[in-house]
């Protein structure tokens, strides 16, 4: 048995898919955070790399869930960066967000399942 190739390359859609998040937010995002800066293919397409997602998702969670500006986001990157900490900041925003989601879909998996209170 042999094991999935990892993918190692994303396309915008498929990290605005991963993230949710919309093209045009993931644009605006690398011109104010130097670090999300995905190299481009010979078509001149963005390609993002896994550790850009990473970013990616600690920068939405920053801004969304830690409801910070876009400037105390830099700082907290910035922060995370030169205490070492940036990979496992990176990860347990990633990790929060998975769980967030999981909860919100087992909710409405609850709530389409319920009975209807009709008599």
């Amino acid at each position: 048995m042999t094991a999935e190739p990892v993918q190692e390359f994303f396309s915008i859609g498929e990290v605005c898919e991963l993230t949710d998040l919309k093209p045009h937010v993931l644009r605006y995002w690398e011109s104010q955070f130097r670090f999300l800066n995905p190299a481009k293919n010979r078509s001149g397409n963005r390609v993002y790399q896994r550790r850009e997602i990473e970013l990616i998702q600690l920068v939405k969670h920053l801004l969304y869930t830690e409801k910070y500006t876009i400037e105390g986001a830099r700082q907290k990157v910035d922060e995370h960066r030169k205490g070492g900490e940036l990979k496992s900041a990176a990860r347990t925003a990633l990790n929060t967000q998975t769980l967030d989601a999981l909860e919100h879909d087992l909710k409405e998996l609850v709530r389409l399942l319920a009975p209807d209170d009709e008599p």
